[in-house]
């Protein structure tokens, strides 16, 4: 194929920099939204376009299959494009459709197909459909190239096995998620049973690594690997079979890394391995034909909790590159010019980044306009902040045309934030879609819970009762649950009416009658109670009778604790729901909630508000961001407070969270939040003190800017006398509020005062004796 144009001339010069480096190691330094999938996808047409590289020699290594797709689609379009070109002499897009489908079939046959491009996991997987049958294990498991790979549930259920009948240990002590997570770590470095073992010689760290063992003796016995295995297990097999190595190495020519900062020690071993052969010796790689091209950028570097280690991008001049300083070295390029921000929201992005000291040096470069000011709220609690927001997103739609529901994302620190927003947005009929996540009321532990207060509330409701009965553990299997089941299928009534029969338990159970028996009178006793005690007594009652909590955290897991935050979530919600509602009955609690899970209803194609944790955002960009819960203790959370390594991760997410905004960016805070069911005082982040003061918009000029009531009334301010829209006044009976409207004028003026939990009150001010507060 041969080309008629210059395909690289719209690139800025960094990035043809990139581009046109052909032999040796290159580490591109890519500061977000600087076109870096565009630097790879050219770097890989560039290749094959001008150094005739087949598309066999290249891997291309992406950290998703999404971004996966996306760079074969840019090359395929790409390639389409020259050979519209070359064969037609016209711009691809004037060809007609047939013709299209044509050249990008015929691209897809010649290069596409061709090309190793994908994750981690997809590639290394595939290469170990050629060659694991020689490879065995330190205690000679061996496996064959039809191997299986077990998916969590299917791991979780062999090292329970494990954990409960093989070895007979506590489960509490060594919950199977627990045991799963620590074995995980242990492969993500490397180590076999023996090595964590030797790591981690105390009393469990022996007993994960036997659990370890037996759990690799079952993998080979199935002839399956799970997702750690793919890339262990080529690692170790290229480190013992020369032969094996030679082969790939002598394959993969160029080789490319996307997000080289999320890479961990397994992975680093990996790439290594196929760019030096193994040889240690730096002076005796060749370089001639080969290249090394990593992509990543260490101020983005957010998954530590993952083994990740933005160290490994930090090392890379001295292990691959010429390793001279910034302005001298050949083997370094970076991108800084920034396509997608406008310049308030870079600059506060380089004020902030600058106070990690594990850095490459670099500075996001504007390319387009100083924007709008950043707005920072400051909020008197959660629920407060999540009315600012939804107002400020109804407000943007409502004056900017150009904007969709779409445009706009909120993201949190942690899953539990997201409640407040959900439930203002159903309100309000926004549609939203949460991402890289679950909804609220449809995550594993908000279920359980709720179905607990389902079976309480309507005995009859055997879907829930089917859904709690072992949960947490309580030993009812299921060949009990199908016998009881069964029984009240065959007399025709419902499951409860068995369960609450100790006659009929204890014919049925077996071994499982106290267990059942047990469950029966908790449910019973708290359905006795349901018409004296409040929604928030009874499912705190439930919670500690249950044992569901404790279960979780009996984990011991980061994700056991994000379960416990959101089931103390949604104890918060019931608070307010008591709070703002005159009917409090149990029914009608949980049919609120039935409504916050229900609106998920959107039609194909519709636009929808983003609701995110900042670790979810990676990768994304709205017109539009709110960065909410900046608060000491939330974000940054409290143990990376002591921390210093942990601390410049949480400034890095911030950093991420920053420079998703591309027209318009807000930050909130809370005066005060709800945590575990009480109200505590909250203070504002760290990071909000790291931003220029100048860059950010006064709160009570941004929300007259922003708010229909202020606009309705901006002309009228001047006349009524000391009261203004956006006050924010204290009531001695109601509390602290702020004024969204103003009647009348001189002695006759009367003012609307919103109350974060008693909603909008018109009072007289004088009568009221309101005082002005900051």
């Amino acid at each position: 194929m041969t080309t008629t144009i210059d395909f690289l001339s719209h690139l800025n010069p960094s990035q043809r920099q990139a581009v046109e480096h052909y032999c040796g190691p290159l580490l591109v330094v890519a500061g977000a939204g600087s076109g870096k999938t565009r630097a790879l996808t050219y770097r890989i047409a560039n290749l094959i376009l001008k150094h005739r590289v087949d598309p066999e020699n290249i891997l291309a290594v992406t950290f998703t299959n999404k971004a996966a797709r996306e760079m074969k689609e840019r090359i395929q379009k790409l390639f389409a494009e020259q050979l519209a070109m070359k064969e037609y002499g016209q711009r691809l897009d004037l060809l007609t459709e047939y013709q299209q489908m044509q050249l990008r079939s015929q691209v897809y046959k010649t290069t596409i197909k061709n090309l190793w491009c994908g994750t981690f996991h997809s590639l290394f997987s595939r290469i170990l459909r050629f060659d694991i049958e020689k490879y065995a294990d330190e205690k000679g498991r061996k496996w064959n190239r039809n191997f299986s790979i077990f998916d969590e549930s299917d791991v979780q259920t062999v090292i329970k096995d494990i954990v409960n009948k093989q070895l007979n240990l506590d489960d509490k002590k060594f919950d199977a998620r627990s045991v799963r997570y620590a074995i995980s770590n242990a492969k993500n470095q490397g180590f076999s049973p023996q090595d964590l073992e030797r790591e981690q010689p105390n009393y469990r760290g022996r007993v994960i690594s036997q659990v370890y063992s037996c759990y690799q003796d079952r993998l080979a016995e199935n002839n399956a690997l799970d997702f750690d295995d793919l890339i262990l297990i080529p690692t170790r097999l290229f480190q013992q079979n020369e032969q094996v190595l030679g082969y790939w190495h002598r394959k993969f020519c160029h080789i490319l890394v996307d997000e080289y900062q999320d890479t961990n020690r397994t992975q680093y071993d990996l790439i290594r391995l196929l760019v030096t052969n193994g040889e240690d010796r730096k002076s005796e790689w060749e370089w001639r034909n080969r290249s090394v091209f990593v992509v990543g950028d260490a101020d983005q570097s957010i998954y530590s909790f993952r083994m990740a280690d933005f160290t490994i991008l930090l090392e890379f001049q001295n292990d691959f590159g010429d390793g001279l300083p910034d302005e001298d070295t050949r083997s370094m390029v970076k991108l800084e010019e920034n396509y997608r921000s406008c310049e308030n929201i870079l600059q506060a992005a380089n004020e902030l980044i600058e106070n990690n000291t594990q850095r490459i040096d670099k500075v996001l470069k504007p390319t387009r306009g100083a924007g709008e000011q950043i707005y920072c709220h400051k909020a008197d609690n959660e629920l407060e902040e999540a009315d600012f927001v939804i107002n400020q997103i109804q407000t943007l739609k409502h004056q900017n045309p150009e904007l969709d529901w779409g445009s706009f994302a909120i993201l949190y620190r942690t899953n539990a934030q997201s409640r407040p927003f959900e439930e203002l947005l159903v309100r309000n009929q926004i549609p939203y879609t949460v991402v890289g996540g679950m909804k609220f009321y449809d995550r594993k532990e908000i279920k359980d819970v709720i179905a607990y207060l389902r079976a309480i509330a309507n005995p009859s409701d055997t879907v829930s009762l089917l859904r709690v009965i072992n949960t947490p553990r309580r030993g009812i299997g299921r060949t009990t649950i199908d016998a009881l089941v069964n029984a009240s299928q065959q007399l025709g009534t419902t499951l409860w009416e068995i369960l609450s029969d100790e006659t009929s338990v204890n014919t049925l159970a077996g071994r499982a009658t106290k267990g059942v028996n047990n469950f029966a009178a908790m449910i019973n006793r708290w359905q006795e109670q349901i018409a004296t005690i409040p929604v928030t007594e009874m499912l705190q009652g439930i919670l500690e009778d249950s044992g569901y909590v404790q279960d979780l955290m009996n984990q011991g897991t980061d994700e056991a604790t994000d379960r416990v935050q959101n089931v103390q979530e949604l104890y918060n919600a019931a608070l307010q729901f008591q709070e703002e509602n005159e009917d409090v009955t149990l029914q009608a609690f949980l049919q609120s909630t039935a409504l916050s899970s229900d609106l998920d209803n959107l039609k194909e194609g519709q636009t929808a508000v983003s609701l995110m944790t900042l670790h979810s955002s990676k990768g994304l960009e709205f017109p539009v961001v709110f960065l909410v819960g900046l608060e000491q203790g939330l974000f940054p959370g409290y143990r990376s407070l002591s921390d210093p390594a942990s601390l410049e991760e949480e400034r890095r997410l911030c950093y991420v969270g920053i420079t998703r905004a591309q027209e318009r960016l807000y930050l909130s805070f809370a005066r005060e939040r709800r945590l575990y069911g009480s109200r505590e005082p909250a203070m504002r982040s760290q990071f909000l003190d790291e931003l220029p003061e100048e860059l950010l918009a006064q709160q009570r000029k941004s929300y007259q800017t922003y708010t229909k009531s202020a606009s309705a009334t901006r002309g009228q301010q001047q006349t009524k006398q000391n009261w203004h829209v956006g006050d924010r006044v204290l009531h001695k009976t109601f509390g602290i509020g702020e004024i969204t409207h103003v009647f009348g004028e001189g002695n006759k003026v009367s003012v609307a005062i919103k109350f974060s939990s008693l909603g909008q009150k018109i009072v007289d001010p004088r009568v009221a004796q309101l005082q002005k507060v900051d």
